[in-house]
């Protein structure tokens, strides 16, 4: 099983890598777009026979100790098979 953790700033929280690549997109050509915002997803593999349950639960442990920093960012976790 796959646990996969998507971390993103809070809204109101200023993203400086986003406003650098919207900058960038615009220079390229892509003109008109909204507010660029970046996000990371991490992908963990599961021991084996965890269950779709413990996989988020397991997930759920991994943001908050480690992967996400809750003052300025939100975390979502999901589990595949």
């Amino acid at each position: 099983m796959k646990i996969r953790v998507f971390v993103s700033l809070r809204e109101g929280v200023l993203d400086p890598q986003g406003k650098a690549v919207g900058h960038a997109l615009d220079s390229l050509g892509f003109k008109g777009l909204g507010d660029v915002r970046i996000s990371r997803v991490i992908d963990i593999e599961a021991p084996q026979g965890t269950t779709e349950a413990e996989g988020l639960k397991l997930g759920e442990a991994m943001a908050k100790r480690l992967l996400a920093n809750e003052v300025i960012e939100d975390y979502r976790v999901e589990t595949s098979a």
